[in-house]
Parts: structure tokens; C-alpha cells; sequence
């Protein structure tokens, strides 16, 4: 059975109550392939997850940006598993390079964050990436193990795991990996799963790009074979492009009606311009 395209949407630290009601309404009134084929998960703000969860149709999965490493407590600021699966929130990312950086959050931080959100039944959104510095230095591979393991430690299955490279070089700078340059790092990422955990988890895992996508390079990078979807940024677009890729929307629902990749490039597009919308 093959892998399901995944599209995730992170709005990262944006938006206020309206513009998110806009954001919304617009999800729900798009045109997009059934859940059979897409998985679409979109990831607002903490302040704004209760919102959209009530007002999304049900085809829209929600996704928290982050959540604590343990139950919660004594953790001024933090939001625990717990309370985002009494919210009836279903995923969360973990070990997004921003919070990697700015928090210095570890390799082995991060695998204790995965574990606990697993085991506390949330579905994971995992992020690995290297930095420009590591690229240039021939690392990547050495450096996305390496995250990859220290996920791989901590937890009993990856039946609930999607692995989103991000190389850290192309999230919100305009440039993006080549459609070359991410095959190569998802193939190797999934011949590393298969090596070090099993050959069916290598075959069944969803490996998503993010960096910089948009409605112009999503159809290309989505036609690689070991690229399972994206993680979309806010960073992506700006607001003056909001007609030009309503444009890519339409035209690529036109041009690629009978094709499944082109069914994806439209769904990356509305995630791009939903992203876009929070963004000023």
C-alpha cells in the first residue's frame, strides 16, 4: 500500500482572531481531494487551536507547533500532551529548527519530546534539517542521523510519525532545496530507517519536505519518489502574491484534473496562500 501524500500548513507565531476566521472559512470552501488520498494538517497557534478546530471541517486535521517533554506542572508557559489530547488535537510538531536554535533544544531533547507525545496518543510531526554551515561542510547526512536516531532511541513504533526534513538553510530565506537535493536526503533518510529500525518502517514512513515551499516548486519536489508531502511555512509568501497564487490554484486544478500530483500542487498552493494570509 503506498504512502499518503501529507500537506501541512504551520502559521508559526501569526495572525489574530479574525484573520484566522478568514483562513478558515477559505479551507473550508476549497475544492480539495478526499481524505482517502491527502492527509491536510494545519497548525495555528496555541491561542487559536480551539477555534479553528470547531469551525474546520472535519477533512482538516489540527496540529500543535510544540508541546512539554513530560506531563505537565510547574512549567510556566508550556503546553502539555495531556492538554492537547483534551482538546481533541491530534498532532504536533516536534523539533522544529526554530525552537532547536533559539531554545537549544537537543537531539536527545527532542527524542524524549517525541516519545512522550506518542505515548500519550498525539500523532508527530518530527523535524530534522541541517544549517547551511553543515551542507557546505558535506554533514547533512551525518547531522539528520543523527536527529533521526535520537528519535529512534526513545520510541516503540513509528507507526504515528511523520519525518519532515527541513534543511534549515531554506526555511523563510526564498531558497529551496532542489528537487534533486531532496530526493537525495529522503532516500537516504529512508535507506537509514530501513538499515537501523526495519524495512517495512523504511517503506511505510512518510518523509515531507519544508523549506521555502510554494505553489511554483511544490509540483516538481512533490513528483520525487521519496518525497511524501510538505511542511509549509508562513515565511513562503507575502501577502501582494495572494492573486497570483489563487491563479496557480485554479489553473493547476484545470490543467492536472485527472492527475494526482496535480490534485497535490493545488492543495500546497492553498496551504502556501493560507500561510500567506497570517503573514504581514
Amino acid at each position: 500500500m503506498g504512502r499518503k501524500f501529507f500537506v501541512g500548513g504551520n502559521w508559526k507565531c501569526n495572525g489574530t482572531i479574525d484573520e484566522v476566521k478568514k483562513i478558515v472559512s477559505t479551507l473550508n470552501g476549497g475544492q480539495v481531494p478526499s481524505a482517502d488520498v491527502v492527509e491536510i494538517v494545519v497548525s495555528p497557534p496555541y491561542v487559536f487551536m480551539p477555534c479553528v478546530k470547531s469551525e474546520l471541517k472535519p477533512h482538516f486535521q489540527v496540529a500543535a507547533q510544540n508541546c512539554w517533554v513530560k506531563k505537565g506542572g510547574a512549567f510556566t508557559g508550556e503546553i502539555s500532551a495531556e492538554m492537547l489530547v483534551n482538546l481533541g488535537i491530534p498532532w504536533v510538531i516536534i523539533g522544529h529548527s526554530e525552537r532547536r536554535a533559539l531554545l537549544n533544544e537537543t537531539n536527545e531533547f527532542v527524542g524524549d519530546k517525541v516519545a512522550y507525545a506518542l505515548s500519550q496518543g498525539l500523532k508527530v510531526i518530527a523535524c530534522v534539517g541541517e544549517t547551511l554551515e553543515e551542507r557546505e561542510a558535506g554533514t547533512t547526512m551525518k547531522v539528520v542521523a543523527a536527529q533521526t536516531k535520537a528519535i529512534a532511541d526513545k520510541i516503540p513504533s513509528w507507526d504515528n510519525v511523520v519525518l519532515a526534513y527541513e534543511p534549515v538553510w531554506a526555511i523563510g530565506t526564498g531558497k529551496v532545496a532542489t528537487p534533486a537535493q531532496a530526493q537525495e536526503v529522503h532516500a537516504e533518510l529512508r535507506k537509514w530507517l530501513e538499515t537501523n529500525i526495519k524495512a517495512d518502517v523504511a517503506a511505510s514512513t512518510r518523509i515531507i519536505y519544508g523549506g521555502s515551499v510554494s505553489g511554483s516548486n511544490c509540483k516538481e519536489l512533490g513528483g520525487q519518489k521519496d518525497v511524501d508531502g510538505f511542511l509549509v511555512g508562513g515565511a513562503s509568501l507575502k501577502v501582494n502574491e495572494l492573486l497570483y497564487h489563487y491563479c496557480n490554484i485554479f489553473l493547476s486544478l484545470l490543467f492536472f484534473f485527472f492527475n494526482l500530483k496535480g490534485c497535490l500542487f493545488c492543495l500546497c498552493s492553498l496551504n502556501s496562500l493560507i500561510s500567506s494570509m497570517l503573514l504581514r
